[in-house]
């Protein structure tokens, strides 16, 4: 069996000294993480914020519009029923 460049594990070789880390260090890296993710979290609430005013700010604009069409909608109706009692008065005073 090879092993390539490692020796095979004997109860005589000592272990690699392994990294120790005291709870501090943990805590320390567990609140660095929460910091990093409350910092993202906070990032995509604010642009959250900003689409949320952006999509009201068209809401309000596509409403305005709609009021103005319904305006100019009731106008041209009257207008219309205007023309057509006026053509109406014409040809029927012109019959007589």
């Amino acid at each position: 069996m090879c092993y390539g460049q490692q020796r095979p594990f004997s109860r005589d070789t000592p272990s690699p000294p392994r990294a120790v880390r005291s709870p501090n260090d943990d805590n320390a890296v567990a609140v660095e993480d929460l910091r990093g993710r409350l910092a993202e979290t906070e990032a995509r609430l604010t642009r959250a914020r900003a689409r949320e005013a952006e999509l009201n700010r068209r809401l309000d604009e596509m409403k305005r519009f709609v009021s103005v069409m319904e305006i100019i909608e009731t106008y041209l109706l009257r207008r219309f029923r205007e023309q057509q009692d006026y053509v109406s008065r014409l040809f029927s005073t012109s019959r007589k």
